[in-house]
């Protein structure tokens, strides 16, 4: 394999140092907005006693004692209870109006699907007393299974910030709802209630450490960019690149013999690998990407696949195109280049999700024909139906490979190849073995059907789906089989 590009397995990715995929303006641009709201009275009494009310009140009950024996002892606990209760209203009366705090909501990072975030909320305090706060941020299940309460003390007239953790478990639109709140002075008698209406739409998008395990070929594509105007790649590309002396080894179909003949000598052409090509990236979101793999569903890994392999392909200098398609076209995005167009293409990967019909195949199919004349490469991420005819979705590939170079990956079931594998200790456990084993041959016989009619299929589990469709991409621009 020549030097622009390498490929390597999922073990040599991982122990590659992370890298950010994309420069920092282009991270940020998915931050969500900070957001900042005045806190407003919560109910219509927005306050209530203290814990150490409670307590002052149960050391006048000591006065219950002394009682049995003299009577005024009974009035000397009213006397008590009533001074906890001026005590209650005064500390009540000097605690800051809610107008008079300020919360905010900001993001250090864009929230990703599986990739821990730690949203943070500052409380400014306008007033002229030291509040101790708790705070209960609305967060949708999605982001955090449980609620998102921080304690936070403010100085007057100063700020606060605190920090929660959230790990979103789905993509696309969720909705942050209000922020509440309960504070109490220093004295800790008094208590009020308030809440922030910061209302928030934050789009989880897929996983984007995914690609930093990818950060050999970005990097090394960056570097190509930086180098072009001194070396030239020479690999067993078809886009010319320069002539030189014939040596030993070189193909005899690559001397130019206008050349040679202009020379005296023999003249070979040198190739470098093809840029600015084509490359589109189909998903299907029908009803068998919705099942589930250690939490996440087959679409989340595609989608994440997606994003690595459309990184790679742009950094490379390709053309990228994404079309996410259900029982309709959901999501799609022209083949383009550049650090905006990738930012658009994970904006819309964030908002693929999967419908509960069969995907409409053949649809997506005509619309790639229509949308695409020119041959690229199709790289098709999609599920098998367990059905005795051909699959909708190979006879709707099988119309593109007469135009189109069509790289096929199949999510395939881990738990089904376990199975196939296992000794049967019973009768039962033989006709269940039996029937894995006789899916998985008649899939990989649908996948060599694929391999005789020129598309590149393979099966891969979805652990392995993002590292195996960024080699398989290198593998076809390094072959040159554009």
């Amino acid at each position: 394999m020549s030097n622009a590009v390498s490929a390597v397995d999922a073990a040599g990715i991982t122990q590659v140092s992370p890298a950010i995929p994309a420069n920092a303006e282009d991270r940020g641009a998915l931050v969500p907005e900070t957001v900042s709201a005045q806190a407003l009275p919560f109910k219509k009494f927005g306050f209530a006693f203290g814990n150490r009310v409670f307590l002052l009140l149960l050391i006048g009950i000591a006065w219950l004692i002394p009682a049995f024996s003299d009577k005024r002892f009974v009035a000397a606990m009213f006397a008590w209870d009533l001074l906890v209760f001026l005590l209650w209203a005064i500390d009540l009366a000097a605690l800051p109006r809610p107008r008079q705090l300020t919360i905010v909501r900001a993001w250090s990072a864009p929230v990703a699907l599986s990739v821990e975030s730690k949203p943070s909320l500052t409380v400014m305090n306008g007033s002229n007393r030291t509040i101790h706060l708790r705070l209960v941020d609305e967060v949708p299940v999605e982001l955090r299974s449980d609620p998102a309460e921080i304690s936070i003390t403010v100085a007057p007239q100063r700020s606060a910030t605190a920090e929660y953790s959230i790990l979103p478990t789905r993509r696309g639109h969720l909705l942050l709802q209000h922020v509440y709140l309960k504070y109490q002075s220093p004295l800790r008698i008094a208590e009020r209630w308030a809440r922030a209406p910061l209302a928030q739409t934050v789009l989880v998008y897929p996983n984007l450490d995914e690609a930093k395990r990818h950060a050999i070929y970005l990097v090394r594509s960056r570097q190509i960019e930086i180098e072009r105007r001194y070396t030239r790649l020479r690999g067993m590309g078809r886009s010319f690149e320069s002539l030189r002396e014939y040596q030993e080894g070189d193909e005899f179909r690559d001397i130019c013999w206008t050349a040679t003949a202009r020379r005296g000598k023999l003249v070979t052409r040198l190739y470098e690998i093809e840029r600015s090509q084509t490359i589109w990236i189909v998903l299907d979101c029908g009803r068998l990407m919705r099942t589930r793999v250690s939490g996440l569903s087959k679409l989340d890994y595609a989608v994440n696949a997606a994003l690595a392999v459309a990184q790679v392909a742009l950094y490379s200098g390709d053309r990228v195109g994404m079309l996410a398609y259900g029982r309709s076209i959901r999501q799609r995005v022209p083949a383009a280049r550049g650090s905006a167009h990738l930012m658009q293409i994970t904006r819309q990967l964030a908002l693929a999700q999967e419908e509960e019909s069969e995907a409409d195949h053949l649809l997506a199919a005509a619309r790639l024909l229509t949308d695409q004349k020119r041959r690229s490469l199709m790289i098709w991420i999609t599920e098998l139906a367990e059905t005795a005819m051909t699959p909708e979705v190979m006879e709707a590939a099988f119309t593109l490979i007469h135009r189109h170079l069509v790289l096929f990956v199949v999510i395939g079931q881990p738990d089904m190849s376990e199975l196939s594998a296992q000794r049967p200790e019973n009768a039962e456990q033989m006709y269940e073995i039996a029937a894995a084993q006789e899916i998985l041959h008649r899939r990989e016989l649908l996948l060599a059907r694929m391999r005789e009619r020129g598309a590149l299929a393979l099966e891969t589990t979805s652990s392995k789906l993002s590292t195996t469709v960024v080699n398989s991409y290198l593998e076809v621009k390094q072959r040159s089989q554009l």
